[in-house]
């Protein structure tokens, strides 16, 4: 029961950071421990499983996918997500710093522990944490795209959102921004969560089967990167995570530019610039720095618990 309720915490966890533009689930899936153990829980998803759901063999199959822990896990994503969504797109709306900088506390606060995870660091590794830096880096200069409801292009949506939230250091929500898409999807949530069904499910159906499709690829190939590459993986995985700062940066300007939506006029984020340390003068900062600590704590205390667990 005690571990059930820690997974469905980091659970919990992965989904808040899903829903934050410029942070990943699969980090705080990496920095507590659960990531290895999730990739393989997913590639056992396979054509033998949906053989003994076939034939009825769902004790065989429950073991099989890990069901025990895949279910914590998923329950706490999904409640988080839900629960969280409105939450966020006001905290975002009246306090944008104050989150980013919670988030900055927490990537900021494992990049050690994730660079200690590398057994060995070689020419090659060095190599992959600078390709993986410079790739997460990159990301904050692209120009988000343009809304669309096309079904497909939902669908790709999808496969682009869940590889990049299960690839630590590469965010779901930043790439679903740059994709135009963010806040439809996130709206869409909203409305499900407010009722609106039908409404909802146009948009969330082909992204969720979208999704679907892109774990059960990303997985397989995670899996055995992990397997035959681990040093270099995990270090490639240090400098996506390292990379993502730059994106979540609480002190930079947001580019903004006005669209029509259903004869509306609404804001899209089209960018970031102008990137800068904190203003102390400023009477907000202390509030965004108070974020930022607790942030490094959060992490400092989830090592502590897991140093614990392991004694």
């Amino acid at each position: 029961m005690k571990e059930d309720l820690a997974t469905f915490l980091k659970g919990f966890a992965m989904g808040a950071a899903n829903v934050v533009p410029g942070v990943s689930g699969g980090t705080i899936a990496f920095i507590t421990g659960i990531y290895e153990r999730l990739i393989e829980a997913l590639k056992a998803l396979d054509g033998k499983a949906l053989r003994m759901a076939g034939t009825l063999r769902f004790r065989e199959l429950w073991v099989q996918v890990d069901g025990r822990f895949l279910t914590a896990l998923g329950v706490g994503v999904v409640v988080s997500i839900v629960s969280l969504a409105r939450v966020l797109e006001w905290a975002f709306a009246e306090h944008p710093k104050v989150v980013w900088a919670l988030f900055l506390g927490l990537i900021a606060a494992s990049i050690p522990a994730l660079a200690k995870t590398v057994r060995k660091w070689s020419a090659g590794s060095m190599v992959a944490l600078l390709l993986g830096l410079g790739i997460a880096v990159s990301m904050a200069f692209l120009t988000p795209g343009t809304p669309s409801e096309n079904w497909f292009y939902l669908g790709l949506c999808g496969v682009a959102g869940i590889c990049s939230m299960i690839i630590p250091g590469l965010s779901g929500s930043f790439v679903l921004l740059l994709m135009g898409n963010y806040a439809l999807i996130l709206g869409s949530v909203n409305e499900l969560s407010s009722g609106n069904v039908s409404g909802a499910m146009k948009v969330i159906l082909p992204v969720g089967l979208g999704a679907i499709a892109g774990l059960l690829v990303l997985s397989r190939f995670l899996s055995w990167l992990f397997k035959a590459h681990h040093n270099t993986a995990v270090a490639a995985i240090t400098g996506f995570v390292a990379g993502s700062l730059v994106i979540i940066w609480p002190w930079k300007d947001t580019l903004v530019a006005k669209v029509i939506k259903n004869g509306e006029e609404t804001e899209k984020i089209i960018g970031f610039s102008n990137w800068r340390w904190p203003d102390f003068s400023s009477g907000s900062v202390w509030m965004e720095m108070a974020a930022l600590i607790l942030g490094v704590l959060l992490i400092l205390v989830v090592d502590r618990f897991d140093q614990t667990e392991k004694v």
